[in-house]
């Protein structure tokens, strides 16, 4: 198998558990922490290395290490949690770079940490985010109506005998496995312009939640495969050129919404639009 064709699983794959996993990241407003995570988890990596563990290993430490920053943020009196993440990932990415140039021996460069080397993808890689996909699968078949009716209706899925807190620590963890398995492979910011752009644009272009969770692996796949050969063809960086598809499908979702909302601003009001709009809340319900 030529190095191509592992980068095209790879990336396959990538796009497809980042899809996923962004669904539900986009519906609970997650977003700026999945970003958080991608760029805070530098110095976890680099840490891991001077120690002589795998990059992966620093990386779980270190979203663990957030996880618990920002839980107790959010516990606190007069909480600004939106700006507190917003200072944990500069703050965690400068101090990975400030570990970098204390100590320059760590054969880690921020170029390939950001942009990712999918063409240097291995078999392992493969193997990890082959894992981490199925594994994801799983859990979404298992537990994906309660996770989405913790979701929409916390206090509900509270006031049926639940704990809203327990789907929020298993989104937590999803989260945690995508960036982790994303990251060697793609880099922090490809991850994210995954996570987020694919899932974004179904949220556009569907009406539902089971569309969002088709969708939005279609599109986080054809960003990564147009992305890669785009860039074999054009001779520019992989990672760069897979986050330029994504923001254009997201692009020309938006422009097909909104041509799509002033259309219906000047029809009247079918009673289908009601249904449309309820049936998140039916899906949400069905957790029950």
């Amino acid at each position: 198998m030529s190095y191509f064709d592992r980068a095209l699983i790879v990336v396959t794959l990538v796009g497809a558990l980042s899809g996923l996993v962004g669904t539900f990241i986009v519906l609970r407003k997650r977003v700026l922490f999945a970003q958080a995570l991608t760029h805070a988890t530098f110095p976890g990596a680099v840490v891991a290395t001077l120690v002589g563990f795998n990059i992966q290993v620093g990386a779980i430490a270190a979203c663990a290490s957030i996880i618990v920053v920002l839980t107790l943020i959010d516990r606190l009196p007069r909480r600004g949690v939106q700006a507190a993440t917003g200072v944990v990932l500069a703050g965690g990415f400068a101090a990975g770079v400030l570990l970098q140039a204390l100590n320059p021996q760590v054969p880690i460069q921020i170029d390939a940490y950001l942009f990712g080397s999918v063409l240097a993808s291995t078999t392992t890689d493969m193997v990890v985010v082959s894992v981490a996909l199925a594994v994801t699968v799983v859990i979404m078949f298992a537990v994906g109506k309660q996770l989405l009716f913790a979701i929409f209706d916390p206090a509900g899925y509270r006031g049926a005998g639940y704990d809203p807190a327990i789907m929020d620590a298993l989104l937590l963890v999803l989260t945690t496995l995508t960036v982790v398995t994303a990251m060697p492979a793609v880099g922090a910011i490809l991850a994210i312009a995954l996570i987020a752009a694919p899932a974004a644009a179904a949220r556009l272009v569907t009406t539902s939640v089971v569309g969002m969770v088709i969708v939005a692996p279609v599109f986080g796949v054809t960003s990564g495969v147009v992305g890669l050969i785009a860039s074999r063809l054009l001779s520019i960086s992989a990672g760069a050129s897979v986050a330029l598809v994504a923001a254009l499908i997201f692009g020309i979702c938006l422009a097909i919404s909104s041509g799509h909302v002033t259309r219906r601003r000047l029809r009247p009001r079918a009673d289908s639009d009601d249904l449309d709009n309820g049936f998140l809340v039916m899906v949400a319900g069905a957790g029950q």
